[in-house]
């Protein structure tokens, strides 16, 4: 099964942004701070080319701390860049986002009015409403889980010369790139009703598996490591009452675990990508 998720809101927001980007002077990306390659979206970056941009890699309480470093490294070298890296704290993130949008448009002239305006975006669930929120000072969005929280755009002027709008999160019509794609569906950023559970969680279970075998081990207290997925999940199943009726394995309950497990930090911190080699 491809993985894949681009309902008709998200055609509908392509075509907005399309006729913002006229009046805008710098845009604002939201990364997840785990996949910040994964969930770059082609789409947004053709809509917005040659605009300053801002990249925030958030979530990077859930994220390796090295692998972030190198991450804001990376992306602090693209052409008319600044990255931001935020966790839970976003408490000075206004101050933050404002002197980095006065050095971006002060690279790039002429400033197209006295007023200034950026666009604000990201692919669904990477916590764009929470940043927003923090820009603001007040609930202005809702927050959730979920991904396709956002609705629709948002206007909220953030000092004397900022304007901010805000945007739905948005994926791209054909993901190409399915080792991407199930690096989304493990973050949550596809719908959990367009995707298969019990594949994704097989998938991030043979993922996780090689990457991660002790910290699975410790986290369901396993007593050894199982030879292969199969055996994995049926030994997480066990531990963690995923053990249906018939005292069979319910795949579809033991892979939500897993990928709430991973979601929610309980894996610990792991970023699943790094930058291009030889970038820094």
């Amino acid at each position: 099964m491809a993985i894949s998720w681009y309902p008709g809101h998200m055609h509908k927001t392509g075509k907005e942004l399309r006729k913002l980007m006229t009046a805008t002077d710098a845009v604002i990306e939201v990364l997840d701070a785990r996949i910040p390659a994964a969930g770059a979206n082609p789409l947004l970056a053709e809509i917005a080319a040659g605009k300053p941009a801002l990249k925030l890699l958030n979530k990077s309480d859930l994220a390796d701390p090295g692998a972030t470093a190198d991450w804001h490294q990376h992306l602090n070298t693209l052409p008319h860049c600044r990255c931001l890296v935020l966790g839970l704290d976003k408490q000075d993130v206004l101050a933050s986002v404002l002197r980095l949008l006065d050095q971006l448009t002060a690279e790039v002239q002429p400033v197209l009015g006295i007023r200034k305006q950026c666009v604000i975006f990201g692919i669904p669930n990477v916590g764009k409403s929470t940043v927003m929120n923090a820009l603001a000072g007040r609930k202005l969005a809702q927050t959730g889980n979920e991904p396709a929280v956002t609705k629709g755009q948002q206007r909220i002027r953030l000092n004397q010369s900022w304007t901010l709008i805000d945007t739905p999160g948005m994926l791209w019509p054909k993901l190409a790139d399915q080792d991407a794609a199930l690096r989304l569906a493990m973050t949550g950023s596809i719908r959990q009703t367009a995707i298969d559970i019990e594949e994704i969680g097989w998938l991030a279970a043979e993922y996780l598996q090689s990457a991660l075998p002790e910290v699975l081990r410790q986290r369901y207290e396993l007593e050894e490591s199982p030879g292969d997925t199969e055996a994995l999940l049926s030994a997480i199943a066990r531990q963690t009452g995923g053990i249906n009726r018939r005292g069979d394995t319910d795949y579809g309950k033991v892979a939500q675990t897993l990928l709430n497990d991973y979601r929610s930090g309980k894996l610990g911190n792991h970023t699943l990508e790094l930058p291009p080699a030889g970038t820094d």
